[in-house]
């Protein structure tokens, strides 16, 4: 595939991402007719009938995707693709890494807040990348979540990630959500540790990844 050709599936695919995004928040809060649900799960499985083509294993990497530590266009956390992505939008800091998303109804645990696993998943995103900016590409193997506040759906979220200890192939790394209007008024707050497996273990894990360099 050619790199415009690339770009232009990563546009569909990111624009499917964002209706599928839209109508999950719909079905999620909008009391729908029973007669018209039943009709709507008609055609959304005539619809499904039209994805056709490759479908791809379970060990095997997306044509969209940079792996490892780069694009992933169907991440639950990050992926433009994705129907249950906010998705956060990362960006690096000379600390760290800092994430910024909005949770919508579609994301919720009790009414009105989401859902607490929806902070570890996209803290756990985070830290991963801020893992990665210090060359130690890493998987997680304990999360410390500490839930201080509930976190309203519908509010946009500051999320920090700061690597604060390195042994070897250990990584230490520390993280908070809080309202992006009030960076200081943390919601939720989790420390986590990651360990970056040796060439030989990541190969065998990702054997999609041709090219997997620790």
């Amino acid at each position: 595939m050619s790199s415009e050709d690339l770009e232009l599936r990563r546009e569909a695919v990111a624009g499917l991402g964002r209706e599928l995004r839209a109508l999950m928040e719909t079905v999620a809060r909008t009391e729908t007719p029973t007669e018209v649900l039943q009709e709507l799960a008609g055609e959304v499985k005539r619809l499904e009938a039209r994805f056709t083509g490759h479908r791809r294993e379970r060990s095997e990497i997306p044509s969209v995707d940079v792996f490892p530590f780069g694009l992933r266009m169907y991440s639950p956390a990050t992926g433009h693709g994705s129907a249950f992505a906010p998705p956060l939008e990362i960006e690096e800091r000379e600390d760290g890494y800092i994430g910024r998303c909005v949770l919508g109804v579609a994301h919720e645990g009790p009414p009105g807040y989401a859902h607490g696993g929806m902070s570890a998943l996209l803290l756990d995103e985070l830290m991963g990348w801020a893992c990665a900016a210090k060359g130690l590409p890493a998987m997680t193997i304990a999360l410390d979540v500490r839930y201080q506040r509930p976190v309203p759906v519908e509010l946009p979220l500051l999320l920090r990630a700061e690597v604060t200890g390195i042994e070897g192939r250990k990584i230490t790394v520390d993280g908070t959500v809080a309202p992006e209007s009030d960076p200081d008024a943390v919601l939720v707050a989790a420390q986590g540790r990651f360990v970056a497996p040796d060439l030989e273990r990541a190969r065998s894990l990702f054997p999609g990844a041709k090219n997997y360099q620790a």
